[in-house]
């Protein structure tokens, strides 16, 4: 489950931001702080994946607070909200990296967006230990993208992540699509989709087999770094 730290001096808003992390099953709140410093001293000492973070706050303020996040090289995400909705606040919250920029008020359903979109970025960087081009082509262009833009149509997060999961499990033995439908507990029908999918984009290797003694089999293999 990541953890949270939610950075708003308006306690209303606060609370509601509480309540939206706490609606997504896969986000924990570790805290809450009114302003920048306090956020700082915060993830000194304690465990944070991600912040949602306002902009106007006394003290210091969000983009001062962001600032000394990557100058500190604070391997942890950002979500900026703001009332800010004039380019330069979002060319500077772009330019220090932020996973999303909200703009208040905004829904529950913005909000899960900005928090699928950290997760589906979360996802894709840890499936692989080292990278070739086409990796990482695949994962710039995922970036680019809305969460719900992220897969073709059939093709799910959870279902592709089992199937990664299981590729990288049985490494470096290459495995067929009947062993990954049984260790998965999905048909063998999904998992030709996936791993045609998986091909598409240059993730993995399908290669048959020919000594199999009937029709040939076709083997597949996490791509590794060229």
């Amino acid at each position: 489950m990541y953890k949270v730290l939610i950075v708003e001096d308006d306690p209303m808003v606060a609370m509601i931001n509480e309540q939206y992390v706490r609606r997504h099953k896969d986000f924990s709140v570790a805290g809450k702080c009114k302003d920048g410093e306090a956020a700082l001293k915060f993830i000194s000492e304690n465990d944070v994946d991600l912040i949602i973070l306002d902009v106007f706050m006394p003290h210091m303020n969000g983009f001062e607070t962001l600032r000394e996040l990557r100058k500190d090289k604070q391997a942890i995400d950002v979500i900026m909200v703001t009332a800010a909705n004039d380019r330069d606040s979002l060319e500077e919250a772009l330019h220090l990296g932020v996973v999303d920029y909200l703009v208040k008020p905004f829904s529950f359903d913005r909000f899960k967006l900005a928090l699928d979109k950290f997760i589906s970025q979360k996802r894709v960087l840890s499936d692989f230990d080292t990278l070739n081009q086409s990796n990482i082509d695949f994962i710039i262009d995922k970036k680019r993208k809305q969460p719900q833009e992220l897969f073709p149509k059939g093709i799910q997060d959870k279902t592709l992540q089992a199937i990664l999961s299981c590729l990288r499990k049985n490494q470096p033995e290459p495995i067929t699509s009947d062993i990954i439908s049984e260790q998965t507990g999905l048909t063998a029908v999904t998992v030709r989709r996936y791993m045609s999918y998986l091909e598409e984009n240059s993730l993995v290797v399908g290669e048959l087999n020919y000594e199999t003694g009937g029709r040939p089999c076709m083997y597949y293999y996490l791509k590794e770094d060229e």
